[in-house]
């Protein structure tokens, strides 16, 4: 319980109606989860408006109603606090019934179109491993110290962050590794005047659908680097050739990190196959359990992140090579006859064709057959291209769903199709049938890339999610 005009302190009020000293027993954006004496956030979204909930939380108990338009109808006892903008006031109001706990330990935020959930991983792995006690927000799971709790989203919404967040602090979590999605930076979900240090990963085409244009998702991406303050940190990847653009407003202490360009941390890839990748890091070779080249940049990320906090080099170096691959992120489910199952989350062109170029370097003479879809309303410009990476670097591909949601799946295949380079294809719709066919065909000697969906346990298609597990279904299937 807090007096709402001790969680009122610091926010930009336009205006107010009713008593302002009054307790709030909690805080919700949902109606549906308004008890007694709550106070509600009316807030007008991408879908739905806020405003037209505000009688069903007065119902249900809300006596403090936050919004940007007060209504006509007043109610007596019911406190209406106008503010300009919403969604800063929800992480304000947020952070302050919550006690602040944003101030209270360091956040490093990922942020790129590919590498969040790994980069996020292997910082919660290794700071766990020298013994830091450490939470964790990713698309997969969200922890505190050894606890889990389920992730609904890649980066919650305030109300639920600045939860967790002060659970972290009561558990006396040092630091809390937290994935930065560009629609949770426009949104402002996160505020990076608190972030300790912000990463970057690479950036390449997603996510259109919101964002409109390229530029639009870039810029977003921006916001968090341009409000980070003199103390904190940006970690760039400096090959990425939108480095340059996302920090030249920051007033930040630029680090950078690169396998090509001459940056503050280097490394040099010297082995990659199916078994593990070795780095150089000048004078020392490390070999790494993990596979995959476009990993090397992300256990540079977590190297150049232990060096600014003055962590011993060996130790950091001893400490990555015992990192483990997150869920469902190129994930080995081996077989007899030679057959190799891996479930990958790539459903961007960019991360699709990163993950075949590796198998390829690996594959000797085995068959790579890829089953692939696209997810449904989302960006559709990615489609041909997802179906010309996939035909060009594989031996045969299933095209299939994957979260359809409101369209059709035969209208989403057949946008992807009109990418596609040549004719070793086939279309299956029903996706756990398509993974069927793709490991009773090629049963021996193959590599079988099931990608889009990775760590998911489920197919979302209209406004139901069912229950589907791309691993699961290869377990059983493998020889």
């Amino acid at each position: 319980m807090k007096k709402l005009i001790e969680i009122l302190k610091g926010i930009k009020i336009l205006s107010s109606y009713g008593d302002l000293d009054k307790s709030i027993n909690g805080i919700t954006d949902n109606s549906n989860f308004v008890n007694k004496n709550f106070l509600f956030f009316a807030i007008e979204g991408n879908d739905f408006d806020g405003h037209k909930f505000i009688e069903d939380a007065i119902s249900k108990g809300a006596n403090t109603i936050v919004c940007t338009n007060i209504p006509d109808n007043l109610i007596k006892k019911i406190t209406f606090i106008q503010v300009e903008d919403i969604r800063e006031s929800v992480y304000n109001i947020s952070s302050n019934y919550y006690e602040n706990p944003d101030k209270k330990i360091k956040i490093i935020a990922v942020t790129g179109t590919n590498g969040k959930t790994s980069i996020v991983y292997f910082l919660y792995q290794f700071f766990r491993s020298i013994n830091v006690k450490v939470g964790m927000m990713s698309t997969i799971e969200n922890r505190i110290d050894d606890f889990i709790l389920d992730a609904k989203l890649t980066t919650p919404n305030p109300i639920e962050f600045l939860k967790i967040l002060n659970e972290m602090v009561i558990k006396n979590c040092e630091y809390c590794f937290m994935e930065a999605s560009s629609h949770a930076i426009h949104q402002k979900r996160i505020n990076g005047k608190n972030i300790f240090a912000a990463i970057f990963s690479n950036l390449s085409h997603d996510h259109l659908d919101y964002h409109k244009t390229f530029k639009n998702y870039i810029d977003a991406k921006k916001i968090l680097f341009d409000d980070l303050d003199k103390d904190s940190f940006s970690i760039i990847n400096l090959d990425d050739k939108r480095s340059n653009y996302l920090i030249q407003n920051t007033k930040s202490k630029i680090v950078t990190y690169g396998l090509k360009n001459i940056s503050d941390f280097n490394a040099k890839i010297v082995e990659s196959n199916g078994e593990s990748i070795i780095l150089n890091f000048g004078s020392k070779d490390v070999t790494f359990k993990i596979i995959g080249d476009f990993n090397a940049y992300n256990i540079l990320a977590v190297y150049s992140l232990a060096n600014i906090l003055k962590i011993n080099k060996d130790l950091i170096l001893e400490k990555l090579s015992e990192l483990n691959t997150p869920s469902g992120r190129f994930e080995f489910l081996i077989g007899g006859n030679n057959q190799i199952g891996i479930v990958d989350y790539a459903h961007t062109p960019d991360a699709l064709e990163n993950v075949l170029l590796n198998i390829l370097k690996f594959k000797k003479n085995k068959k790579l057959i890829t089953v692939v879809g696209a997810g449904g309303d989302r960006d559709k410009s990615k489609r041909p291209e997802m179906g010309k990476i996939a035909t060009k670097y594989s031996d045969f591909v299933f095209f299939t769903s994957d979260n359809p949601r409101n369209e059709k799946e035969d209208a989403i295949i057949s946008e992807i199709i009109e990418g596609v380079l040549n004719d070793n294809y086939e279309i299956e719709v029903d996706r756990k049938i398509a993974i069927k066919m793709a490991f009773d065909r090629f049963n021996t000697n193959s590599i079988i890339l099931v990608a889009g969906k990775g760590h998911e346990k489920y197919q979302i298609i209209g406004d139901k999610s069912l229950p589907h597990d791309d691993k699961e279904v290869i377990k059983k299937l493998i020889l």
